[in-house]
């Protein structure tokens, strides 16, 4: 069974960082490109980061370019997140994703940036 799994979300207050982990299993991480959405509340998901199958190139919006930056591990079939200078209205479910015959999703990751 094809599946993803986001860990890493939490409460931070603004300013600070999170590593977000998407765990992959059902299929081989290593040959797909791979992609990180957040969703905030009353807003459309919107891509943060995407990388490709190898880890070589990666792509960023100017929103978060400079602070968040994506990674993979696919010995560990694994993707990550590092998300700094986190901002309040970054408030969000923070989904990870592939394309793999249709679009997978993962269930997603609460992050709440507070004070």
């Amino acid at each position: 069974q094809v599946q993803l799994v986001e860990s890493g979300g939490g409460l931070v207050q603004p300013g600070g960082s999170l590593r977000l982990s998407c765990a992959a299993s059902g299929f081989t991480l290593r040959n797909y490109d791979m992609s990180w959405y957040r969703q905030a509340p009353g807003k459309e998901r919107e891509l943060v980061a995407t990388i490709t199958s190898a880890g070589i190139g990666t792509n960023y919006p100017d929103s978060v370019k400079g602070r968040f930056t994506i990674s993979r591990d696919n010995a560990k079939r694994t993707v990550y997140l590092q998300m700094n200078s986190l901002k309040a209205e970054e408030t969000a479910v923070y989904y990870c994703k592939t394309y793999r015959y249709r679009e997978v999703w993962g269930r997603g990751t609460l992050v709440t940036v507070s004070s």
